[in-house]
This record gives structure tokens, C-alpha cells and sequence, in this order.
């Protein structure tokens, strides 16, 4: 018998060709029951919203490159939608979970996302995007790792702890909307919930007994990432560990220059990740702390998150005295220093090889440029409503992504303005035409009397520059054009400005707000729409389980098929992808076992 010879370039050729056929990046699948459930975080029986049990909800830990597939089943008493903050869904805003693209998951109704985290990494956060339904709950911590062939720019820590810190209401969301619809602003928050938990009785007068409180154990000598979102409505919060420092690693998806922080004011919607080691002595129990920001300290005492740190070898409970935050609660030249301060890490790797500095955007022309201004609420036709460059944003009854998908006409305007309108706020949905692979430079311009923090969903700008008083076009003379950090949420001082850069690279219908709940509902948001004009390929098609609401309402057909099935064969076809892998990986040892033998 002949012997069989084969060429070593030809087994590469056959690699190449197996690798192309079978090789997939992994799938992870979650089952989702989004209801109600009766809890007392601050000593109140009241209704939050729960997944699957958990106020918060269950944190997402996923890979760069994953898959995920999560079906939700809406068990609430009114739609649903669950946005993922920060997750840049590559070509897919059809799974962004906003009106602009995606229509309501109706009462009793499930369905399933499915997404991939593509080339991100870092600590993000997801929630319902209706109804002010956050206000509830409903929220939980995303956690995207990096592959394990790309370095870290820090040793691998001992544990990881994710920290959701927000203020917090008495009230559920259904009575916080009816005293906005009615005019009226929230007032001061009930307290300050650390992972769904009221206070640790540090005072007992501010502190009623019996309040459940959060506990973080570690163990002497360990280091720990803590990833803090600030989950809340409206109230900027200052993090702080009592006597630990806190060294900022990440933020939303970008390594950050390694500093120290004894606190950190993390505004509504940031998310970032510190390393802690426990270098303390252990003789007692350490208070974690979130407090409010810019307010009446008098009056806000008791609206203070305080939650435990306990060492395992620990001798005694916390006592006394919080630890001091910024010396000045008022002090927005301290906070806006401390925003400054964060820069990207331009020697690290993200989630590819090539370091985060390689992209130059400072030396990138500007194509599309905008200028956001914000006012204090106004009346428009009678109603209170909140305004970006005096426009109101109103959502139809019909997504604008399906709009143009299935050329339904009227449904918006594509003419938002560059600059403020003159003459009266109106209300309306008009959208930003933005350029395909532009580079857009947008102002934001806070006239309001507090914080804003602004969003864009899709993407992940440059912090270009932020100061106090008014934009001009002198203001370009003070960006930082080298290593302004990469996120996707920044904050707007009172009588201020900040400035982000973007470049408009995914394609898609992209949600650009406020992340402050009350500013946010009653308008105060717009959408970017990007499209490139040479190929349609650049953008995935509707998917298969689309849901369909207003003009095209007709479409949709419940029984066409039944959502659990279809969301069993997502779940059958990742489980045949994990078995093509395994397949590759036989065929690849069997090509090796013949060339060892023939070759």
C-alpha cells in the first residue's frame, strides 16, 4: 500500500479551511422573569422590581466576543425594555432596548436578545428604559472580561465585587412618574441604597433599627476590584472606603491611568472599577460609604448609603463617625479637578492587542458638530417638560429604526439643529443625521440648577475638555487632544460645559440623553442616526423575533412562533456551535496525528 504524503502547506490550508467552518465565539444564555416583589430597603414595605428573585438584579459576567442571548420574560403590569448602559451592540441597535429601535415587551409576553460584546471590555450596567421603571430596580451590574491572550495592565486581583450605589424613594416608580406628570419635582430622596440595602445603623437617630444593610467580606492583605455604578435618578454620589485607598482602574470600558482617590464622585449612570487592598488592621469593621453630592448637607444627612466592609479576621463592628468626604459639599470646582484627573491609560491593551493610545483622535478633522444646551423644565403646551437646544423629545408610537426599515413615513424629522433653536422650546422627534464615518464633536451646555450626566448609547466618546460658564470657540484652545478618557457617560456641571468626540463608526438609530431619570422622561434626549449610503451590509438585518408596535402592529403574529421555542433552539444551535468546536478540535489532532506520521 502506498503511503499517504501530505505537504505541510497544504495542512495549513486545511486549518485555515476548518477554523472558517467551524470555529464560533462562545455562547451565554440567561433566563430572565422580570416581576415584582415587596421589600423594605429603608425600613418601607414597598414594590420593587426583581429578576428572577434578586433586587438588584443578577450580574452579567461575560468575555470580550460572547454571545449572549438573555430571554426576558416581562412579568410586570406594564411593557418593558431593558437597555444595556455601555454594551456598544456593534451593528445591532435593533437589540439597543429603547423606543428609537425597539418596540415594548408587552404584559406576559417574553423576549429574547441576542447580542455580542464586541471588542469591549470593562464594567457596565443594564436596566428597564420605560416608564421610569429604574426607579424601581430592575438594575444589575455587566462585567465583560478580557480573553486571556491580552494583558491586563495589573496583577490579577483576589476577588470582584460589584457595588450598586443610587438614592432611592419610597415611593415606586408608577407614583414618582404621576408627581412629575402632574409638574411637580421629586423633592428630596428617602436615602441611599448600596446593592439594595438601606444603611448601616452608624447613627440612631438618622438610622431607624432593623434596616437590612450590605456587607462586603475580605480577607487581610488581599486586593479587590470593586466595580461602583451610580444607579440612581438624579443624586450624584461621593464613594468612599473609611481608610482605604481606592485606585481607579477602569471606567466604562477604558483603562485608566493608575491614581489614588480617597473619594470619588461618581454621577448618575458612571460606572467604575478600583483596586482596594486590605492593608488595614483588623480590630474593627470599616463603613463604605455613598453620600450626596451639591446638596443641603442639614437637610440630606439621612439620605447617606453606608454599607460594611469586614475583614474575616475582623475584632468588632464599625462605630463611630463617617469618614470625611470632599471638605465642601458644595465645591463643584473639586469634583470637576477630580473628572479632569481621569485619563485613558495609553499603554494598555483593551480588548485587542493594539494599546488604547494608538487612536489619535486629537488629530482627527471634525465633520459634525453640535451644540447641546440644556434649560431648567419649561411649560410646552401646558405640560412641564425638560429640552436639548430647545427641542423636547417626544417618542411615536413606532420606533424609528423599524420606521425606515419598513419605510413608514412621518414618524420623525431628520433635522435636529446644530446649534439652539431661537424663539420658543417646541416638542417634537427630530433626530441628528449623523455623517458615516464622521467625526462628531458635541457641546454640552448645562443652564440647569444640577448635574446632568449624558449617554450615548452605541458608542464610546472622548471627554475632550469641560469647564464652568459658557462654550465659544475659544473653549477648543483648552481640550485635551492626547489622553482625554474614553467612556460613555460624562458629566455636565450647573452653568457649565463638557465637550465629547465621537466617531461614527456603527452604524444604526443611537439613543443620545440624560442619564438623570426625572430630565430624561420628561424629554430631554434625542437619537443619532448613522447610515452608510454604499452598502447595507454594514448593519444587521431585523431579527427574526422583531416585535411590532404602532403603524405596523399588524405584523405582529403571537403565534407564529412561540417564544420559548424559538429562544430553545438559540439555546440548541449554541450548544451545536460548542460542538463544532469540539469537532474542529478532533479534526485538528487527527491532521497533526496523520503529518506527524506521514509528513
Amino acid at each position: 500500500m502506498a503511503s499517504l504524503k501530505f505537504s505541510p502547506l497544504f495542512l495549513i490550508y486545511i486549518s485555515s479551511f476548518l477554523t472558517l467552518c467551524f470555529a464560533g465565539d462562545p455562547f451565554v444564555f440567561y433566563d430572565w422573569e422580570v416581576h415584582y416583589m415587596n421589600v423594605a430597603p429603608l425600613g418601607v414595605k414597598q414594590k420593587v422590581i426583581a429578576i428572577n428573585g434578586n433586587f438588584p438584579g443578577p450580574i452579567v459576567n461575560v468575555t470580550t466576543n460572547n454571545n449572549m442571548v438573555v430571554n426576558v420574560v416581562n412579568s410586570l403590569d406594564e411593557d418593558l425594555l431593558i437597555t444595556w448602559n455601555g454594551i456598544q451592540q456593534r451593528r445591532n441597535s435593533w437589540q439597543d432596548g429603547v423606543l428609537g429601535t425597539n418596540c415594548p415587551i408587552p404584559v406576559n409576553w417574553n423576549w429574547t436578545y441576542q447580542f455580542q460584546v464586541k471588542d469591549q471590555i470593562g464594567s457596565f450596567s443594564y436596566f428597564p428604559s420605560l416608564n421610569f421603571q429604574r426607579a424601581s430596580g430592575g438594575y444589575g451590574g455587566i462585567i465583560v472580561n478580557n480573553r486571556d491572550v491580552i494583558p491586563v495592565p495589573f496583577g490579577t486581583p483576589d476577588g470582584d465585587i460589584t457595588i450598586m450605589i443610587g438614592d432611592w424613594y419610597n415611593r415606586n416608580h408608577t407614583d414618582l412618574r404621576k408627581i412629575l406628570d402632574n409638574g411637580k419635582d421629586l423633592g428630596m430622596p428617602d436615602g441611599v441604597l448600596i446593592n439594595g440595602k438601606g444603611p448601616y445603623r452608624y447613627n440612631t437617630t438618622l438610622v431607624p433599627d432593623g434596616i437590612e444593610y450590605e456587607t462586603f467580606n475580605v480577607k487581610p492583605g488581599k486586593t479587590y476590584r470593586l466595580r461602583v455604578h451610580n444607579v440612581g435618578i438624579s443624586t450624584s454620589l461621593n464613594f468612599r472606603i473609611q481608610n482605604h485607598n481606592m485606585v481607579l482602574a477602569e471606567t466604562e470600558g477604558t483603562y485608566t491611568m493608575q491614581q489614588n482617590y480617597t473619594n470619588l464622585d461618581i454621577h448618575v449612570g458612571q460606572s467604575y472599577s478600583f483596586l482596594v487592598t486590605m492593608d488595614q488592621n483588623a480590630s474593627t469593621d470599616y463603613y463604605v460609604v455613598a453620600s450626596a453630592r451639591f446638596v443641603n448637607e442639614t437637610i440630606w444627612r439621612r439620605v447617606t448609603g453606608v454599607a460594611i466592609l469586614k475583614y474575616s479576621n475582623s475584632k468588632g463592628d464599625a462605630s463611630g463617625p463617617l469618614p470625611d468626604g470632599p471638605n465642601d459639599v458644595f465645591d463643584k470646582t473639586f469634583s470637576l479637578n477630580q473628572a479632569k484627573s481621569v485619563r485613558t491609560n495609553g499603554s494598555a491593551g483593551a480588548a485587542r492587542p493594539n494599546p488604547q493610545g494608538s487612536f489619535h483622535y486629537g488629530e482627527i478633522n471634525v465633520t459634525d458638530f453640535y451644540l447641546l444646551k440644556n434649560q431648567p423644565p419649561v411649560m410646552i403646551q401646558g405640560r412641564r417638560r425638560t429640552t436639548l437646544s430647545g427641542i423636547s423629545y417626544v417618542n411615536r408610537d413606532t420606533p424609528i429604526r423599524l420606521a425606515d426599515w419598513f419605510n413608514v413615513k412621518g414618524k420623525y424629522t431628520l433635522d435636529f439643529p446644530n446649534e439652539p433653536i431661537t424663539g420658543p422650546p417646541r416638542m417634537g422627534t427630530s433626530v441628528i443625521n449623523g455623517t458615516y464615518r464622521g467625526f462628531m464633536e458635541v457641546v454640552l451646555q448645562n443652564n440647569d440648577t444640577k448635574v446632568q450626566t449624558y449617554h450615548m448609547d452605541g458608542y464610546a466618546f472622548f471627554v475632550v475638555g469641560m469647564d464652568f460658564g459658557e462654550w465659544t470657540n475659544n473653549s477648543r484652545g483648552t481640550y485635551n487632544k492626547w489622553d482625554g478618557i474614553a467612556r460613555c457617560t460624562v458629566q455636565v456641571f450647573p452653568g457649565a460645559w463638557s465637550v465629547v468626540m465621537v466617531s461614527l463608526d456603527n452604524v444604526g438609530v443611537w439613543n443620545l440623553r440624560t442619564q438623570n431619570l426625572d430630565s430624561w422622561y420628561l424629554g430631554q434626549e434625542v437619537y443619532v442616526k448613522i447610515v452608510n449610503n454604499e452598502s447595507n451590509k454594514t448593519e444587521l438585518g431585523i431579527p427574526d423575533n422583531a416585535l411590532f408596535c404602532g403603524a405596523l402592529k399588524n405584523k405582529q403574529q403571537p403565534a407564529h412562533k412561540p417564544p420559548k421555542q424559538r429562544y430553545a433552539a438559540l439555546k440548541n444551535s449554541g450548544s451545536s456551535a460548542k460542538g463544532r468546536s469540539k469537532i474542529l478540535v478532533t479534526l485538528m489532532m487527527s491532521i497533526f496525528a496523520i503529518c506527524t506520521i506521514f509528513c
